[in-house]
């Protein structure tokens, strides 16, 4: 064998690698609607799968269900006042940091491959320090898929992804119009802050520190009627999730809820014609009011499940006190929904066609993910 030849092996075996890892990553998007229950029979101590819909487990066991992706809200407090939001400030506690990584880490041991905090706003705590820690221990720790953040984006500043950027893997920020007033309107705005223009700030910052930027968007009696077909284009989300505003007893309606959502209430019809409107837009991913109460795992600020199924919010005991898989069956979470939905989807970074990701190889170029 040459030199030459002999110092190009290296090149040529990493080369293979990464064409290796790209099919493998194709295969697992193939097979995402059988993961959970495929892991149940993997993972040492779970009971194997249903052998069919609706089946009894062998010897009446049930099949404990995989918190494969979580949302965590560990903050209920906000700097803004949405008029529609379900999750609102009725407790300032949050969970210590320790504990918080003792509850994630049980997580993982259960089998879940993203987690998504929210709030609440989760960059008010320790002006993004908390948040920014536990990012950092979810990937480089318990080395997690998937870390990202959904935030109102207005405390984020250039400094918090110089130092946490490489571990987070998406940053969901949530802009209901792109025109001010409304979402003066709507409670989507502190002061004199000028919500759209923080949004592309962020969205430049999510480029220059290799961060995935995605747009979370709740159409209300407020947007319903608008056309944000040109802004969504400029701004190259990887997905934008557009929620039917929703009610939830005690939080956004009833007596004892911090909110009266009632105003901002549209019609599934309406929600439909803005859909139809914006059906050209590939990144949209539409979540109507049943697929929001049923396919989601939330955990509250006490990492307790919360069961939407019945139009308020049921909390389990925490995990930290009982464990993952006796607090998950209170959870109401339907695993049919959270797959029809999309829920699973390429979440990595590692896997995603991004602009600073982009390869001149025309076989990694085929076998990326979508």
């Amino acid at each position: 064998m040459h030199l030459a030849e002999m110092r190009s092996l290296p090149q040529a075996l990493a080369m293979l690698f990464r064409v290796l890892q790209a099919q493998l990553s194709a295969l697992w998007l193939c097979l995402a609607p059988f993961s959970c229950r495929l892991r149940g029979a993997l993972l040492p101590g779970r009971s194997p799968p249903l052998l069919e819909e609706g089946a009894g487990a062998p010897d009446g066991a049930e099949v404990p269900t995989v918190p494969t992706s979580v949302n965590y809200h560990f903050t209920r407090q906000c700097n803004y006042r949405c008029g529609f939001c379900f999750h609102t400030a009725k407790t300032s506690f949050v969970v210590p940091l320790e504990e918080a990584r003792r509850g994630l880490a049980m997580l993982k041991e259960a089998g879940m491959e993203k987690i998504n905090f929210s709030g609440g706003e989760p960059f008010l705590q320790e002006r993004g320090e908390f948040v920014g820690k536990l990012v950092q221990f979810c990937k480089q720790e318990l080395k997690l898929q998937s870390v990202s953040i959904v935030s109102n984006g207005s405390m984020i500043r250039e400094r918090w992804f110089k130092r946490y950027g490489e571990y987070l893997d998406i940053l969901a920020v949530s802009c209901d119009s792109f025109d001010e007033e409304v979402n003066v309107l709507i409670g989507r705005g502190q002061g004199n802050k000028n919500h759209i223009e923080n949004l592309q700030r962020l969205r430049k910052w999510c480029r220059d520190y290799a961060v995935a930027f995605k747009l979370n968007s709740v159409i209300n009696r407020f947007n319903v009627d608008e056309d944000m077909n040109e802004q969504i284009e400029a701004l190259n989300p990887i997905r934008w999730k557009v929620f039917q505003c929703l009610l939830i007893e005690g939080e956004n309606t009833g007596e004892d809820a911090l909110r009266e959502a009632e105003k901002f209430m549209i019609s599934d019809e309406d929600f439909e014609r803005f859909l139809d409107r914006h059906r050209e837009i590939s990144c949209l991913v539409p979540e109507s009011n049943q697929k929001m109460r049923d396919s989601y795992l939330i955990l509250d600020e006490y990492m307790r499940f919360l069961n939407c199924r019945n139009g308020r919010k049921e909390p389990s005991k925490s995990i930290l006190d009982v464990g993952v898989e006796h607090a998950i069956k209170f959870s109401g979470f339907d695993e049919k929904m959270f797959l029809n939905r999309g829920g699973k989807y390429v979440w990595s970074k590692a896997d995603m066609k991004l602009e600073w990701q982009f390869t001149e190889d025309p076989i990694l170029q085929t076998l990326m993910c979508e």
